[in-house]
């Protein structure tokens, strides 16, 4: 079965080569989802000694960096890749060009959702690692941008009587589960966490989005200029004068799972319980009544 086109990778090659030079007007929101995002790392009782970043915009890599962790940056833009340090490849991340087994730990930072096959990308990062080796990632995830999109959709329907698509589709927190199990990792766990940010203007959430790489690569955006009041009349839908900015949060899934290996814990089969969870709880009742 044919994997469904539904972004441009030209056009997110492109838009992330362009968002080399502007970057740093967004850092503090990147630097503040690599901390949520290492934070992780920091819990783990084990070590690493040679790691996977992909698409860390050069900032995860100095953090693992300082952390005594060696280190390949991977992007699919030149421009970007170049702004890390140490050992660097162009690649695409639907394409991992290393060997099974190569990394005990792979790290991608906000950089998957962009690619057309994420099962396929998932299983190709799960066989890159060695056994018991972790991945790490956040994802955007529906709500993220929902009030732009609302906005976007109300104001082309009165203007045009369609709507073209200009925000990416997003996963969910359940998807990205289906995705790590799909993908046959050990011990997942994917929790959520919310960067609340605020906008004067739609024009500055705009800009923000342009600085990051993260506009409109669909496959299926229009190709021809916007209605010229398209923006102004989403504007007026999200700048509400009687408040001096507006929300636009960002929803992030963040994942952890191990690559299998036959040291790691597995759980029992149904009937291998030593204790039923009936005579458990009756206990507890017959303590708390004691008291």
């Amino acid at each position: 079965m044919d994997t469904p086109v539904i972004f441009d990778r030209k056009a997110v090659r492109q838009h992330r080569d362009r968002a080399a030079r502007t970057l740093d007007s967004v850092t503090p929101v990147l630097d503040a989802a690599t901390d949520i995002l290492l934070d992780r790392l920091d819990d783990m009782a084990r070590t690493f000694s040679c790691a996977l970043d992909i698409g860390g915009r050069g900032i995860t890599s100095q953090r693992l960096a300082a952390r005594g962790i060696g280190t390949v940056s991977m992007d699919l833009s030149p421009q970007l890749v170049a702004r890390a340090s140490g050992l660097r490849v162009c690649a695409d991340e639907e394409w991992l060009p290393f060997a099974p087994h190569s990394f005990d730990l792979v790290i991608a930072n906000l950089s998957l959702h962009w690619a057309n096959d994420l099962p396929g990308v998932f299983s190709q990062i799960r066989h890159v690692l060695r056994p018991d080796g972790l991945f790490l990632a956040s994802m955007p995830i529906l709500p993220t941008l929902r009030p732009l999109r609302t906005a976007l959709e109300a104001t082309e329907l009165a203007l045009c009587d369609g709507v073209s698509p200009h925000v990416s589709p997003l996963p969910t927190q359940q998807s990205c589960a289906q995705l790590m199990q799909r993908a046959g990792f050990a011990l997942p766990v994917i929790d959520t966490e919310q960067l609340d940010l605020r906008y004067r203007s739609l024009s500055a959430l705009m800009a923000d989005l342009r600085a990051a790489g993260e506009t409109n690569a669909l496959v299926q955006r229009t190709r021809h200029l916007a209605p010229r009041m398209l923006f102004p009349a989403t504007a007026a839908e999200l700048e509400k004068p009687d408040t001096e900015s507006f929300s636009m949060p960002l929803h992030m899934a963040v994942l952890s799972g191990w690559a299998p290996a036959p040291t790691q814990p597995v759980p029992l089969q149904p009937g291998q319980f030593e204790h039923s969870l009936h005579d458990v709880l009756a206990q507890q009742e017959t303590e708390q009544t004691k008291r």
